[in-house]
C-alpha cells in the first residue's frame, strides 16, 4: 500500500515522493477476516476484548439424533486468538459443561488449529484417540450407549437456553 508523499519541485516539474504506509500483517488480516465471517454467520458473537477475544453461542447438530447425541444443545465458547494467529492455535474454552473426549470437563478447554468449522464437526465426530477427557473417550469407545446417554443428560442439564441464562445470572462459567 503506497501513500502519496509531498510534492518536491525539481526544476520546473513537480516530483512525487512515495512512502510505504504500514499495513496490517497477514496474520492480523486473516484474524480480522475470520472473525468477520464468524460475526456474519448464524452464530451469536459477543466481542469481549477487541477482535481477538470473543464468545460464540452455537447450536449443536440438528435433524439427526442418531448421528450425534449432542442434538439440540446450545453451547457458548470463549475464544482467544493469539498475537501470531493463524500460525498459533486459538485458545477455546466451553463456558457450559459438555461431556466429550476432546474437551476438558473441568476447564472446558479445547485447543485446536481449526477455527472456521471445528465446533459442529467436533460434536458430530469426537476423536477418542487423543482425548482431553479420558473417561469420556473410554466410554465412547467401549460403552457407546452409556456415552450417548451421558451426553444427552449433559445436554439437558447444561446446554439449553434456560441453563445458559441461569449461568449468566449466577456469573458462573462452567460449574
Amino acid at each position: 500500500c503506497w501513500r502519496l508523499g509531498s510534492d518536491i519541485l525539481e526544476g520546473s516539474k513537480p516530483l512525487k515522493i512515495f512512502s510505504k504506509m504500514s499495513s496490517p500483517s497477514a496474520g492480523k488480516r486473516r484474524m480480522d477476516t475470520d472473525v468477520i465471517k464468524l460475526i456474519e454467520s448464524k452464530h451469536e458473537v459477543t466481542i469481549l476484548g477487541g477482535l481477538n477475544e470473543f464468545c460464540v453461542k452455537f447450536y449443536g447438530p440438528r435433524g439427526n439424533p442418531v448421528i450425534s447425541p449432542y442434538e439440540g444443545g446450545i453451547w457458548k465458547v470463549r475464544v482467544h486468538l493469539p498475537e501470531h494467529y493463524p500460525f498459533k492455535s486459538p485458545s477455546i474454552g466451553f463456558m457450559n459443561k459438555v461431556y466429550h473426549p476432546n474437551i476438558d470437563e473441568v476447564s472446558g478447554h479445547y485447543l485446536s488449529n481449526i477455527f472456521e468449522s471445528f465446533l459442529p464437526q467436533l460434536l458430530t465426530y469426537p476423536n477418542p484417540i487423543d482425548p482431553l477427557n479420558g473417561d469420556a473417550a473410554a466410554m465412547y469407545l467401549h460403552k457407546p450407549e452409556e456415552y450417548k446417554k451421558k451426553v444427552q443428560e449433559y445436554v439437558r442439564k447444561y446446554a439449553t437456553e434456560e441453563a445458559l441464562r441461569e449461568q449468566e445470572n449466577q456469573g458462573v462459567s462452567s460449574d
